[in-house]
C-alpha cells in the first residue's frame, strides 16, 4: 500500500516545507505505478529491476520479432537489427542512463538544496515564502494531467518526428522511411519502446522546467548573499554542485547523438565531419539547458558585487589611512614595533577580501563547469573518431606506438 505522504501537497505540511524532502523526481503518477509494481522503493533505489523492466519491454522484443522476420542479422534487409547502432543506444544505454539520472538528481539535490538555509541566505521573515516555492514544485511535479499531457506528445507529436528522421533505407523496421511497411517489430518499436523512451526522455524536460521555475521564483527573494564568500558566487556556489548530478542526462544525449551518427556513417556512408556543426550546437544547447537555470540569480549576483565593491573600497579607503598614518607619519606608540604587528595582516587579509569581490562571478558557475559538461556530453562521440582511420592504419600506428 502506497504511503499517501510520498505525495502530500500541502504547503503548510513539514514534508512540503522542508527542502531536504524536496526532488525533482520523488512524485507523480509514473512514479506511483513503479512503487506498486515493486520497482522502486521510497528512496529510489532498485534502479536495476527498472533497468531490467524496460529493457524486456522495450529492446526484448525487437530482438525477437526481427530474429522471426529474418531481420535481425544480414540478409534481406541493408540494415539488420543487431547492426543498428541508433536502436541500441537509445535502449541499451540511453534509457538506463535516464533511469540512473533519477537517483542521482534526487539524492545530490536533497543533500544541497537545505544550504539555502543552512547558509542563512534566506531572511527569516521569508522562509514561508521558501517554504511555498517548495510546495508548487512539488505540486507541479505530482501533476497527473502533465503526465497525460506528455503522453499524448509522444504518442502525437513523437511519431511523426520519429518517422522523419529515420535512416532512409530498408531496415529491420521498415521498408524505407518513414512508416509505411512496417514489420512487427517496427510497430512494437513505434508504439511501445520508442514511446516509452521518449516519455521517460520527455519528462525529464518537464523535469527541468520545474527546476528552472523553482530557482527563479527563488531569485525573486532577496538573499543575503555575501560578496566576500570564498565561493565567488555570493554563497550560491553549491548550486554548481547540483548541475553535476544531471551528468547521466547529458550522457544519455551523448549516446543518443552518437548512435545516430553512427548509422549514417555505416549505412548512408557519411563521414563524422560531415555533423561537427550539428554536434557543437547539440552540444552547447545541452550544456545551456542545464546550466540556464542558474543564471537567474545574474542579477542578485551583480548587485551584491556591485554593493560590495562599493562598502569594501570605503572600508579600505578608511584602513589605509588610518595604517599610513600609523606606520608611515609616524602616529604610533614608539614601543610598538612593525615586526609582529597585527596591522600588517589585517592589511592582508582586507586586500585578499578586495580581491575576492573583484574576481565574484555573476552567475553561481565557472568556465571550468561549462567546459566539463562539455566534455561530458561530447564523450560518447569519441568512438566515432575511428571511423575517420582504417583498422589497418590504427592497427599499425598501435603497433608503432607498443614497438
Amino acid at each position: 500500500m502506497i504511503d499517501a505522504s510520498v505525495n502530500r501537497t500541502d504547503t503548510s505540511s513539514p514534508l512540503a516545507q522542508d527542502p531536504a524532502d524536496f526532488s525533482l523526481v520523488l512524485g507523480g503518477p509514473l512514479y506511483q505505478l513503479l512503487r506498486r509494481s515493486r520497482l522502486s522503493d521510497d528512496a529510489l533505489t532498485l534502479v536495476h529491476r527498472r533497468i531490467l523492466a524496460f529493457v524486456l519491454v522495450t529492446w526484448l522484443p525487437l530482438l525477437i520479432l526481427s530474429a522471426l522476420e529474418g531481420r535481425a542479422w544480414w540478409g534481406e534487409t541493408v540494415v539488420p537489427f543487431l547492426l543498428n547502432f541508433e536502436t541500441h543506444a537509445r535502449l541499451l544505454i540511453a534509457l538506463p542512463l535516464l533511469v540512473v539520472a533519477e537517483l542521482v538528481v534526487h539524492m545530490r539535490q536533497r543533500r544541497s538544496l537545505v544550504q539555502f538555509l543552512a547558509r542563512d541566505l534566506i531572511r527569516e521573515a521569508d522562509r514561508p515564502r521558501f517554504y511555498a516555492i517548495i510546495g508548487s514544485a512539488m505540486r507541479l511535479r505530482n501533476s497527473l494531467a502533465a503526465e497525460l499531457v506528455l503522453v499524448a506528445l509522444v504518442y502525437g507529436l513523437g511519431v511523426i518526428v520519429r518517422g522523419y528522421i529515420t535512416v532512409d533505407a530498408d531496415t529491420w523496421a521498415a521498408a524505407g522511411a518513414g512508416l509505411t511497411g512496417l514489420s512487427l517489430a517496427g510497430w512494437w518499436q513505434t508504439l511501445v519502446s520508442v514511446p516509452i523512451f521518449q516519455f521517460l526522455l520527455i519528462r525529464w524536460y518537464y523535469r527541468l522546467f520545474i527546476w528552472t521555475r523553482f530557482l527563479w521564483q527563488v531569485s525573486r527573494i532577496e538573499l543575503q548573499l555575501v560578496p566576500t564568500h570564498p565561493d565567488r558566487a555570493g554563497g550560491l556556489g553549491f548550486l554548481a554542485n547540483i548541475v553535476y548530478a544531471f551528468t547521466p542526462l547529458l550522457l544519455a544525449h551523448g549516446v543518443l547523438l552518437a548512435g545516430l551518427i553512427a548509422d549514417r556513417i555505416f549505412f548512408v556512408d557519411a563521414k563524422l565531419p560531415q555533423f561537427i556543426v550539428e554536434i557543437a550546437v547539440v552540444v552547447g544547447a545541452l550544456v545551456f539547458v542545464i546550466l540556464c537555470p542558474l543564471i537567474v540569480f545574474g542579477g542578485q549576483l551583480a548587485r551584491a558585487k556591485r554593493v560590495g565593491l562599493g562598502e569594501y573600497g570605503v572600508f579600505a579607503q578608511q584602513y589605509v589611512r588610518a595604517f599610513d598614518a600609523k606606520w608611515i607619519r609616524g602616529q604610533r606608540d614608539p614601543n610598538e614595533t612593525l615586526v609582529g604587528s597585527a596591522d600588517i595582516q589585517s592589511l592582508a587579509d582586507l586586500a585578499n577580501s578586495v580581491e575576492v569581490i573583484q574576481t565574484m562571478r555573476i552567475v553561481p558557475f565557472s568556465k571550468e563547469t561549462v567546459f566539463q559538461l562539455g566534455v561530458i556530453t561530447l564523450a560518447p562521440l569519441l568512438p566515432l573518431t575511428l571511423t575517420m582511420i582504417s583498422f589497418e592504419e590504427l592497427l599499425n600506428r598501435l603497433l608503432s606506438a607498443v614497438f
